[in-house]
């Protein structure tokens, strides 16, 4: 046979024109190309991996001279309570989903101290656990 002649495997449906379904539109090439991207087989597993990552400060352990310098601090303040002194307070706050927390520093002024609850009542209604505590800042005396 002659190369005009030949016949190849697929010759009766190579030039056929593409099927064109009359109930569905055709689907565009990005829409195609999507089927076949990846997808997440492991569910949460990024998120569990960037939870991991996240660094979380250990907390530290005061001294019982530290413990009895913020005690003396928090003493002033009470004593001056009426002036509604302004301090900066560094307090502990544990992280909800890991062991380890962070340290915040926060500044306003006290309204109040709550020795049975032990708790600091700042204006605004902020309230800070005494406990988590490791710093106490104002200028001048305390």
């Amino acid at each position: 046979m002659n190369d005009r002649m030949e016949c190849h495997r697929y010759d009766d449906v190579i030039n056929r024109q593409h099927p064109t379904s009359k109930k569905h539109p055709r689907m565009s090439r990005m829409n195609r190309a999507a089927q076949f991207a990846p997808f997440a087989a492991l569910t949460g597993y990024e998120e569990s991996i960037e939870e991991t990552a996240r660094l979380t400060d250990r907390r530290i352990e005061l001294s019982e001279y530290e413990m009895e310098e913020l005690n003396a601090k928090l003493n002033f303040i009470q004593e001056h309570i009426k002036e509604r002194p302004e301090v900066t307070i560094t307090y502990f706050q544990p992280d909800e989903r890991k062991e380890g927390g962070e340290y915040v520093t926060v500044t306003g002024r006290v309204r109040r101290i709550d020795e049975v609850n032990g708790v600091v009542v700042f204006e605004g209604e902020t309230i800070l656990d005494i406990n988590t505590i490791t710093d106490i800042k104002k200028e001048g005396s305390v």
